[in-house]
């Protein structure tokens, strides 16, 4: 049976990054879409994107291409995204699907759910005006801290500047995630230090979700660089009904 799948990119992405692990969920039969959300489009302006744009960019995107039956899956930042939208649009979903994602309370940011030195990191890259090349070099160390050389280098070539504004907009949720009546999965790849283990993804933000199904699969944060075909598999064991 072939399902349909919307991928929502993280910070600093673009849907194409994505598109190798879209491949091998469509390998299996299904239907994939992978937008790249407002903020993070040539051209954009990154000073005034807020999280609600980046939201809204998702829904229109589904609305437009007239969808249903979605399992929503967000990757890292991109999990701000999907709650947004689950809460604006649950009628066109079929399940959220979080991959090492943030999982935010009503009235939360981004921010609120890292530690403070994350935070601090950011202010000082976000007053540099610049292309943004500091603030990618400090998230390519973190996020692929399990890849050769050689990997990260090309890695950190494909991120692009993304909108600050994202990060310290307070989302608002009509209700929490744990009520709303989709099915939910967390994926935990096991090696990710994008957060430190004082502050894991799993439990401590995927319990946010109520009921949900846990898959876990061995990699790093960014395992739609370095092990696509693998998370295309945990992707579709965690969509799966």
């Amino acid at each position: 049976m072939s399902d349909t799948y919307v991928l929502v990119h993280g910070a600093w992405h673009t849907g194409a990054e994505i598109e190798a692990v879209a491949d091998g969920v469509r390998a299996a039969g299904h239907t994939v879409y992978c937008p790249t959300l407002a903020g993070n489009n040539p051209g954009d302006d990154r000073s005034s994107t807020g999280l609600e744009d980046a939201i809204a960019s998702a829904v229109r995107y589904i609305e437009e291409k007239d969808l249903t039956q979605v399992r929503l899956v967000g990757h890292s930042y991109g999990g701000m995204v999907i709650s947004g939208v689950a809460d604006r649009i649950a009628h066109r979903l079929k399940r959220l699907v979080y991959i090492n994602a943030f999982v935010p309370l009503d009235g939360e940011s981004l921010n609120d759910m890292v530690p403070p030195h994350y935070v601090n990191v950011r202010c000082r890259r976000r007053g540099q005006r610049q292309r943004g090349d500091a603030a990618l070099r400090d998230l390519a160390r973190g996020l692929h801290q399990r890849r050769r050389p050689r990997d990260r280098a090309g890695a950190y070539e494909k991120l692009n500047p993304h909108p600050y504004r994202t990060f310290t907009d307070k989302i608002r949720l009509s209700q929490p995630l744990a009520a709303l009546a989709l099915g939910k999965s967390y994926l935990n790849c096991q090696q990710d230090t994008a957060m430190p283990h004082g502050l894991p993804w799993h439990p401590r933000l995927s319990e946010r979700l109520g009921l949900f199904r846990l898959v876990e699969c061995p990699g790093s944060h960014e395992m739609f660089f370095s092990n696509p075909k693998r998370l295309a598999q945990a992707i579709i064991e965690a969509g799966r009904d």
